[in-house]
């Protein structure tokens, strides 16, 4: 009986897990609660993304730019698209993402649209709300990364519709 109780109690759990796991906010602040555990964000020199160079972004000590280790324990907790981005002038560059081409390579060294989302960021404001990314609606959010104020980045997620 107590194996039925169990049972019960853990579809509950799990439902309830699966559920939360399709809210785009609540896949967003996992990715930075995990980001905040690292360290602090900061912008270090510079690195090579895609062939291009651009500002390195760390959280603490560790480098995010061309590292996927975050992005890919978000996708594998809540099936979502997730992507972080460096401020690089008024472009915001995608530096490490589980987002794919359509040749099946992350799409690292590019820009963000220029789309609400976009506008929003570069006010230092979040956004949420539906966004195409390569003709796929996506239920997303996007919040700027500060540091002493100023945005220097940004962190994206994605659920698809």
């Amino acid at each position: 009986m107590k194996l039925l109780h169990f049972a019960a109690a853990f579809s509950v759990v799990a439902m309830g897990g699966i559920a939360n796991a399709q809210d785009p906010k609540a896949t967003i602040a996992d990715l930075e609660a995990r980001l905040g555990k690292i360290g602090a964000p900061k912008v270090e020199g510079t690195d090579t993304v895609a062939g291009k160079t651009v500002p390195a972004l760390f959280f603490g000590d560790r480098k995010i730019n061309n590292n996927y280790e975050v992005v890919d324990a978000v996708r594998k907790a809540h099936g979502a698209t997730a992507t972080l981005f460096v401020k690089d002038g008024d472009e915001f560059i995608r530096v490490s993402t589980n987002v794919l081409t359509p040749e099946g390579k992350r799409g690292v060294g590019t820009a963000l649209a220029r789309n609400p989302a976009y506008e929003a960021l570069s006010k230092g404001s979040n956004y949420c709300g539906t966004v195409d990314v390569l003709g796929t609606s996506f239920d997303a959010c996007y919040n700027p990364i500060k540091v002493a104020g100023k945005v220097v980045g940004a962190t994206y997620i994605g659920h698809k519709k």
